[in-house]
Formats: structure tokens, C-alpha cells, sequence
């Protein structure tokens, strides 16, 4: 895979119109058998509400498949948030086609609030979010047909206001894509099933989600990519101690993207995500990937080299 290829498939993971988070390598899309990977990203959110709040989280899109939710009280008022949510990534190729992965993720937040007849109120607070684990597999590539790519990754821990979930949380997800020169044309679709989890006193039952986002990449040159798509997501409504928090909700959202490709296994990628069918506020990514060429790389450049 010669740097354009690279940068027009770098561009679907910074749309993010790839699969969860799956990294890219200049010779394979999945992280080299023996290698390592870091993925470092930096989120920021800016959301405000008006009416009648059901407690449903503030949501955080830190990867193509990935949020970080952030729990709400309850009430009418108007409410405007800035949120910072940090991740930090390590990848293992495992095989050929196979990758395994972990994500930590940490936010920081400051939401103001107002009701009618009362002063303006805020709260800040800093904690961990959450910690996954997960498995990136591409089951074809993009020769005969379009590639196919599947993730799949399970939380670990996920903070909720007043107490730790474990293992409450499963997304299931598929991508497909096929580059034709100097464009690549994809489909991400996925889902996230939440169990219900104790949250101090309260039985908490978050929404299931579902994604679906197809989106178009363009090589600029063999450095810079540029994309743009739509993501559309629709989660079920979410329920405490049995009681409805509010309806299911639609959302569609415009992604916008630009990828830059630093070096050999060195990229960063720009992610803008505005949206589009209601008031859900606007998201800004960076994503930085970096490989460590250790001795399984020296190992393969020598096969290279050498016609193995």
C-alpha cells in the first residue's frame, strides 16, 4: 500500500467512517503481527438543552463506534456543557488479519444550568470514564470486492454517577469499503447493547444504540485526505428503576475530516461533527496513531527486501 492509498483509507478512520478506532499500517490495514500501536485522542464537546431534562446522558463520540456517556439530573431548565474527554489507545497485531486493543478514557466537564425564578447554577468534575477491550478482524480486502472489516469490544468499566459498572456494556460492528483511485467509498454500521447496572440506589437501564455512517474520502496528495459523511444514530429510551427517562431519539449529523500522514506509521486526523436534524451541539477530534517499529517490523522489511 504505496502513501496515497494510505491517506484515502486514513481518511474513512478520521470521518470516522471506518470500524471502531481499526488502525491502519502503510502495508495492511491491521496492526502488524507483533507490533504495537498507540492511539492518543482529544475530545471536545459543546451541548445545550432547553426544556424538560429526563436525565438522558450527555453523549461523547470519541471513535467512529465509540461514546463516552456522562450522566444527568433531572428537571427544567436550560443547559449548556463543555466537555473534555482524553483516551488513550494500545493495539497488538496478533496475526495477519487480527488486532486486539485496550482504550482508557478520562473526561473533564463543566455544565451551567438556569431555571425559571432561580439563579444560574454550575458544576464541574474530573473522573475517569470508562475502559474497554477489544478485537479488530478484516474477514476480506479490498480486491475481488469490497473489503469487509468487523470489531467487536466490551467495557470494562464504565463510571456512573454514583457508582463502577463491569461488563455492562457489548458493541458489535461491521465496515465495508472499496477504494477507487482517488477516491475510497465506505459503510459503518454498528451496535451497542447496554445492560442494566446499580447505580447507588437506582436500577439504571441506558438506551441501546444503533449507527449507521457512510461516508466518501478524497486523496488531496500523498500526504493530506479530506472526507466528509453522515452519520445517523438512533438510541432507545433509557429507563430508571423501570420508569421511561424521556423516548427513543433519532439524530443525524454531519462529519467532516482531514487527515494528515506525519510519517511511516505516524498520522494525525482532524474530525468535525455537527449535527444537523436538532439542537445536539458540535464535536472536535484530534486522533494521533503512531507504530513503534520494533523487531517484528525490522523482521518484515528484511523479508521485503529479500522477496519473502
Amino acid at each position: 500500500m504505496n502513501w496515497r492509498a494510505l491517506c484515502l483509507v486514513m481518511g474513512l478512520l478520521a470521518a470516522p467512517a471506518a470500524w471502531a478506532d481499526l488502525p491502519l499500517t502503510v502495508e495492511d490495514l491491521i496492526t502488524e503481527r507483533g507490533q504495537w500501536r498507540l492511539d492518543l485522542g482529544l475530545t471536545y464537546a459543546n451541548l445545550e438543552r432547553q426544556g424538560v431534562a429526563t436525565g438522558e446522558p450527555i453523549e461523547v463520540q470519541t471513535g467512529a463506534a465509540t461514546f463516552v456517556l456522562l450522566p444527568t439530573a433531572i428537571g427544567e431548565r436550560i443547559d449548556n456543557s463543555d466537555t473534555f474527554v482524553a483516551s488513550l489507545g494500545l493495539r497488538y497485531g496478533l496475526s495477519e488479519h487480527t488486532e486486539i486493543y485496550g482504550r482508557l478514557s478520562a473526561l473533564q466537564s463543566r455544565q451551567r444550568s438556569s431555571e425559571p425564578g432561580q439563579i444560574s447554577r454550575s458544576h464541574s468534575e474530573g473522573r475517569l470514564a470508562d475502559l474497554w477491550l477489544g478485537l479488530n478482524h478484516q474477514f476480506r480486502p479490498d480486491r475481488n470486492g469490497p473489503a469487509l472489516l468487523g470489531f467487536a469490544e466490551l467495557a470494562v468499566l464504565e463510571r456512573q454517577r454514583a457508582a463502577n459498572a463491569h461488563a455492562r456494556a457489548l458493541t458489535l460492528g461491521l465496515t465495508t469499503y472499496t477504494a477507487i483511485d482517488p477516491i475510497v467509498f465506505s459503510l459503518t454500521g454498528a451496535y451497542r447493547l447496554n445492560r442494566s447496572r446499580r447505580d447507588g440506589g437506582e436500577q439504571l437501564q441506558p438506551g441501546n444504540l444503533v449507527l449507521l455512517h457512510p461516508s466518501v474520502g478524497f486523496a488531496v496528495n500523498d500526504r493530506v485526505t479530506l472526507s466528509t459523511g453522515v452519520q445517523w444514530t438512533h438510541r432507545s429510551t433509557a429507563r430508571r428503576d423501570g420508569v421511561r427517562q424521556g423516548s427513543d431519539r433519532s439524530a443525524t449529523d454531519l462529519v467532516l475530516a482531514v487527515g494528515y500522514g506525519i510519517a511511516r506509521g505516524n498520522t494525525l486526523n482532524g474530525t468535525l461533527k455537527l449535527n444537523a436534524s436538532g439542537r445536539g451541539g458540535a464535536e472536535f477530534r484530534l486522533n494521533w496513531l503512531y507504530t513503534f517499529q520494533g523487531a517484528a517490523a525490522a523482521r518484515s522489511g528484511n523479508r521485503r527486501a529479500t522477496g519473502g
